[in-house]
């Protein structure tokens, strides 16, 4: 019997281009939880607790407010992007012709 390990996306977050591009990709698939999964995982991979002092949040609310199905505010995910290094970025969607 083959045993395997789980998939841990947070292993192959190691750059910052690699965690600006995963966060990207899941914020525009335009799933709120898709993002919220994201910015959890790169916070695991960075430290949530090195993650919670640089954003000056809590632990205990970063978990909460990372959690699929949770509605964070806006000011918070604001904290936990800067935390991170990263900024939002809004640009034009392709208009298909």
């Amino acid at each position: 019997m083959v045993k395997t390990k789980p998939f841990d996306t947070s292993e192959y977050l190691d750059s910052e281009e690699m965690i600006s591009e995963y966060l990207s990709v899941a914020a525009a698939t335009g799933d709120p939880d898709d993002l919220l999964i994201a910015l959890s995982n790169v916070a695991k991979a960075r430290g949530m607790t090195q993650l919670a002092k640089d954003s000056g949040l809590g632990r205990e609310s970063l978990y909460k407010a990372l959690s699929p199905g949770s509605q964070p505010r806006y000011s918070t995910i604001l904290k936990v992007l800067g935390a991170l290094g990263v900024s939002l970025r809004v640009e034009p969607k392709d208009r298909a012709v």
